[in-house]
């Protein structure tokens, strides 16, 4: 049977890809973003507009998708925004784009839909490596990812009595248009190179493979850890960096 996915920020890079491997196992799936519809969306994918860092927005992303499809069985949060400033020139607006997008769209999104699940049912969150390790000019995404993994961690607690696993990914860099865009900001560790030559020296210098994951390879992890062949498998933070922190 067919199975109800909700996935946040799924219009675009990580999210897209996580949407595309859950539709090609069969299932359907719902996908929210701040912007209007992409017209390169497959149209089996249902789209609805809405900003993660409102509450009621969320709220109403997960009961249109009840109501459309009858239930909710997987959320994936994978809403976020990657910046890169050193903590001389951190404001407001950087604090509130990120940890917002990251933190609150994550409680948000795991409030939404622990009320939609019932026992079998999974969240996996989308977090990152700065959720596990600090780097310079990244304390407030680092605050933000290691915020996310402590809701994984909690809620795996707290839904687990009623059947429901919580767990999350933790990707190194994934070249996708939005952190092609960070890396070429001045304070990001590319420090003026072009964002590929950079990528290529931390795959070659950094990882354990001498590469970097795909999109498409941290989506094969959310996919697993949602399916019941992980049905043993809650509170974890996955690390899916091709052996740039080996666990």
């Amino acid at each position: 049977m067919s199975r109800v996915i909700a996935i946040t920020g799924g219009a675009r890079g990580i999210g897209r890809a996580v949407a595309e491997r859950f539709r090609r196992g069969g299932d359907v799936v719902a996908v929210c973003g701040r912007s209007a519809r992409d017209a390169s969306l497959p149209r089996e994918l249902f789209h609805h507009r809405a900003d993660v860092r409102q509450r009621p927005e969320v709220r109403r992303f997960i009961e249109e998708v009840v109501r459309q499809f009858g239930g909710l069985d997987v959320l994936v949060n994978c809403a976020g925004v990657s910046r890169w400033r050193p903590i001389e020139d951190i404001d407001e607006a950087l604090v509130e784009e990120t940890v917002d997008t990251a933190v609150l769209g994550t409680l948000w999104g795991c409030q939404a839909a622990a009320t939609a699940l019932k026992s079998g049912g999974s969240i996996v969150n989308v977090s990152s490596l700065a959720g596990k390790r600090g780097s310079a000019n990244n304390s407030v995404y680092c605050a933000a990812k290691f915020a996310v993994n402590g809701i994984t961690q909690a809620l795996a607690k707290e839904l687990g009595p009623r059947g429901i696993r919580v767990n999350a990914v933790c990707p190194v860099y994934v070249e996708t248009e939005h952190i092609l865009a960070s890396l070429s900001e001045p304070s990001s560790p590319a420090r003026g190179q072009s964002p590929q030559a950079y990528l290529e020296t931390f795959a070659s210098t950094q990882t354990a493979l001498g590469r970097l994951p795909t999109a498409e390879e941290v989506a094969e992890v959310v996919y697993l850890l949602a399916s019941q062949e992980a049905s043993a498998i809650t509170g974890q933070c996955v690390n899916v960096d091709c052996g740039t922190l080996p666990q």
